[in-house]
C-alpha cells in the first residue's frame, strides 16, 4: 500500500511542533497555560478617602478577584495604590461601579494572556545542557534549577557544598547551597531565600544570579573574594518548590504552598505568614482559602518548619537573613508585626542605607527602605521578624523590582539589570558584617 501524503504530513508537523516545544519555555504545552488568561485585566486603584477604601472593599468583597497589592483586602488604606487581578467576565461590572462611585483607577494591564506570553518571550533555545551553557536571563522551571544546583555543586566543590534541608509537602527536597571557602567551617554566615511566594519568579532568578556572579568572580573580584574567605552564604533558590512547581505549571498566579485543607477544599498557607511570631494576628487570615492564610499553626509548612530548624541550629553563626520577594522596589527590615524601632536600629537602617545606595549606583532604580510595618503595612507572622526574633541581628526582605507597572510579570530582559542592582545591594549588606557596628547589649543581648 503507497504511503498516504496527508497522514505523513501530519506526523512532520506533530514532530515539528515536540520539537519546538522541547526547546522553547513552555510552561505547560503549547497553549501558555491553556490561554486562561485571555481578556482578564489588572486594575489600580486609588481610594483617596475613608469612604472610598470601605467602597473598594466592598466592590472587591462581592467579586472573585486576586489581589496583588496589597496581598490582603484589610490592608487596602487611602491614598495607598490597589493592584487587582479581574478575570474578564468581571472587568466590565468592576469599571461600572468604580466610574459610578467616582473612584480613581486605571487598567495598567489590559490583557494578562498577552503580558504572560511577552514576559516569558517565547525564546527559540534554552540553555540548559550544562554550566556554561545555563541561560541566567530567562526564567527556569523547578527541575532546571535543581539540575543546575546539581551542576554547581559538582563543578565548583571547593566553593560549592548541596544539601537538603528537609520534604516539602508534596515529597520534593529543599535542597541548599553552601557558598564559601572550606578552610573555615566555623564561619559566620548570611542566609538567602527566594521563591518564599511562588509567583514571584524574580526571585528564583536572583538567587541562582547570586551563585553565579560569586563563584565566577572569586579571586577576580577583591570584596566577593573577601567575603567568601570570611562568611558562608546559605542560598535557597526555591524555598516553596510545590508552590512554584504549580505556578509554573498551573496557575502562574499562585501564591501559597500546596497543603491540603480537607474542611474547605482549599490548598496552601502564605509561607511568609507561617512563622512563629505573633503569628495571625493583624495582616493575616485564619481563612484557609485567603493568599494570607496563616496555617493551622505556626510552622505547619514542612518548606517554613525546615529552614526555621536549620536556622536555629546555626544561629550562634548565623548573621544576616535576608528573603527575596517582588514586587515594590523596596529593603524591609522588623517591626512587621508592629509600630516600634528594633534595639539595633542605628546599626540595620545603616546596613539598609549603604545597601540601597549600592543598588542606585548600577542603574538609577530608587528603592524605599525602612521598617515593614510602616515602609509596606503591618503583617504578623513574617519570617524576618521570627529570624530576628530568633537571634540574627540583620534581617531583610527586599521587594524587587517593579512598582506595578509589570507587576509579577517581570519581563526576562528585565532580569540581567534587577539582578545586577540587587547583587550590588546585597554584597553591601554582607560587607557590613565584617566590620564592628556599636549597639545597646543590655537590650540585645545575643548579638
Amino acid at each position: 500500500m503507497a504511503p498516504d501524503p496527508r497522514r505523513a504530513f501530519r506526523a512532520s508537523v506533530l514532530m515539528t511542533c515536540v520539537i519546538i516545544c522541547s526547546n522553547v519555555l513552555c510552561p505547560v504545552g503549547a497553549y501558555l497555560y491553556n490561554n486562561r488568561y485571555a481578556g482578564d485585566q489588572v486594575f489600580r486603584i486609588t481610594p483617596r478617602n475613608d469612604k472610598e477604601v470601605q467602597s473598594v472593599k466592598t466592590i472587591l468583597g462581592h467579586m472573585k478577584v486576586d489581589l496583588w497589592q496589597p496581598n490582603s483586602a484589610s490592608l487596602i488604606h487611602q491614598n495607598a495604590t490597589v493592584d487587582v487581578h479581574v478575570k474578564r467576565n468581571d472587568t466590565q461590572g468592576l469599571h461600572v461601579r468604580l466610574k459610578r462611585e467616582h473612584i480613581d483607577y486605571q487598567v495598567f494591564i489590559t490583557n494578562l494572556q498577552t503580558e504572560i506570553e511577552k514576559q516569558t518571550g517565547y525564546r527559540s533555545t534554552r540553555k540548559r545542557r550544562s554550566e556554561s551553557q545555563y541561560d541566567y536571563e530567562v526564567y527556569h522551571s523547578l527541575e532546571e534549577i535543581q539540575s543546575w544546583m546539581f551542576e554547581m555543586n559538582r563543578t565548583h566543590p571547593d566553593l560549592v557544598n548541596m544539601f537538603s534541608i528537609g520534604k516539602s509537602y508534596e515529597g520534593r527536597p529543599l535542597y541548599v547551597l553552601q557558598l564559601g571557602k572550606r578552610s573555615r567551617p566555623q564561619k559566620n554566615a548570611v542566609w538567602i531565600d527566594c521563591g518564599v511566594h511562588a509567583r514571584e519568579w524574580i526571585g528564583p532568578a536572583f538567587c541562582q544570579w547570586f551563585v553565579k556572579e560569586a563563584i565566577n568572580s572569586y579571586q577576580y573580584d577583591s570584596v566577593m573574594t573577601r567575603l567568601l574567605n570570611q562568611l558562608n552564604f546559605y542560598v535557597m533558590p526555591v524555598l516553596n518548590v510545590d508552590g512554584y512547581r504549580f505556578s509554573w505549571t498551573t496557575d502562574r498566579f499562585w501564591r501559597k504552598t500546596r497543603s491540603k485543607n480537607h474542611k474547605f477544599h482549599c490548598r496552601g498557607v502564605d509561607a511568609n505568614r507561617n512563622w512563629k511570631v505573633k503569628w495571625c494576628e493583624e495582616g493575616a487570615s485564619s481563612h484557609p482559602c485567603d493568599d494570607t492564610y496563616c496555617g493551622p499553626f505556626p510552622e505547619s509548612e514542612p518548606e517554613v518548619k525546615a529552614v526555621a530548624k536549620f536556622l536555629r541550629k546555626h544561629k550562634k553563626h548565623m548573621k544576616a537573613y535576608i528573603s527575596i520577594h517582588a514586587y515594590a522596589q523596596m529593603l524591609l527590615y522588623p517591626y512587621s508585626y508592629k509600630y516600634a524601632t528594633i534595639p539595633n536600629f542605628s546599626c540595620v537602617e545603616s546596613a539598609a542605607h549603604n545597601a540601597v545606595t549600592a543598588l542606585y549606583s548600577a542603574y538609577g532604580v530608587r528603592y524605599r527602605y525602612g521598617p515593614a510595618s510602616t515602609t509596606l503595612y503591618v503583617s504578623s507572622g513574617s519570617s524576618i521578624d521570627w529570624a530576628y526574633r530568633n537571634g540574627i541581628p540583620y534581617t531583610f526582605a527586599f521587594e524587587l523590582r517593579d512598582t506595578g507597572h509589570f507587576g509579577f510579570l517581570l519581563p526576562e530582559s528585565l532580569i540581567n539589570p534587577t539582578c545586577t542592582e540587587t547583587m550590588r545591594a546585597v554584597k553591601a549588606i554582607a560587607s557590613g558584617l565584617l566590620k564592628k557596628c556599636k549597639t545597646d547589649r543590655n537590650r540585645f543581648p545575643y548579638i
